[in-house]
């Protein structure tokens, strides 16, 4: 568990006279926009993008898909917003701020992919669309109805830069076994080639000592390894990921640079997990989305 930081007390901040008219040093930071499902618990869908977006210096901006009640490990019920509402909320968006970057995670059902490809091949064809395919919960709870599938494959995926399927989401597409790195590879290709574009294929569902990402950017692979950190809670670990990666690409960092310093990102915010222990009760964890020590 990280250690606690103090809070700083009121009377040592500057009164409102002692503030400076422009209290930002860039008062026009980079802007990225997660189009994602509410998480009540933090730590991930809407929230934890927002707090990763902060953590690397870009202002975010979200577009609600739907609401979840759930806590690490367990979801207790769904509920989504209509597609027109979920249009509107991209439209007035993507017309008032300069995008750098979108991510799409928790979409939930056919109709609200649809509106989300639709609107986003309208509004902001030329932004840079990282697609998280979030279908199952870490706990096993399915999040993307069935007949979604055939809308992602047929219109969301071939608008991404990149995607960043894991293992069990990488076979729903692909529609083999993914056992090993060398398996990993084949798919990151194959579904590359499938969808034109950029895959970042998660391999944490494999075993071993060492978590290793493979990236196939069209042209190379590139392989990022970290030690894998055992025991510890990794609810909202692919939202915080790919919401890193839009991060990066907002701040005008190359795709295998942004991927990189993802990594290193989500291996520290696993490592430096945060903890709660309640008497008589199961222990909860939650990703430090502010790990200290990180540039």
């Amino acid at each position: 568990m990280a250690s606690r930081r103090s809070a700083p007390s009121l009377s040592t901040l500057p009164s409102l006279n002692e503030m400076p008219a422009a209290p930002f040093e860039n008062p026009e930071p980079p802007v990225a926009l997660t189009i994602a499902g509410s998480d009540c618990s933090a730590g991930a869908g809407l929230q934890a993008d927002l707090k990763t977006f902060s953590a690397h210096g870009v202002f975010g901006l979200t577009v609600v898909t739907s609401v979840v009640a759930e806590i690490p490990g367990k979801v207790v019920a769904v509920e989504c917003v209509t597609p027109e509402l979920v249009i509107q909320q991209i439209e007035v968006l993507a017309n008032a701020y300069p995008l750098g970057s979108i991510k799409t995670g928790m979409l939930a059902n056919r109709a609200i992919v649809e509106a989300v490809a639709d609107t986003l091949r309208r509004s902001a064809s030329n932004i840079p669309l990282v697609v998280d395919p979030v279908m199952i919960a870490s706990s096993g709870d399915r999040l993307l109805e069935e007949d979604a599938i055939v809308s992602y494959r047929e219109q969301l995926l071939p608008l991404a830069a990149l995607i960043t399927p894991n293992l069990n989401e990488a076979v729903e597409l692909f529609g083999q076994p993914i056992e090993t790195e060398a398996a990993m590879a084949k798919a990151a290709q194959v579904l590359a080639e499938t969808y034109q574009t950029s895959v970042l294929l998660k391999g944490g569902h494999l075993s071993g000592e060492e978590v290793v990402d493979l990236l196939w950017d069209g042209a190379e692979m590139h392989r990022f390894a970290a030690p894998r950190v055992e025991n510890v809670e990794t609810h909202g670990t692919g939202c915080t990921l790919s919401a890193t990666i839009a991060a990066g690409l907002a701040n005008g960092l190359s795709l295998p640079e942004a991927v990189g310093g993802a990594k290193r990102y989500i291996t520290a915010a696993i490592s430096q997990s945060l903890g709660w222990r309640n008497p008589g009760q199961a222990g909860i964890n939650a990703l430090n989305h502010f790990p200290p020590g990180l540039d």
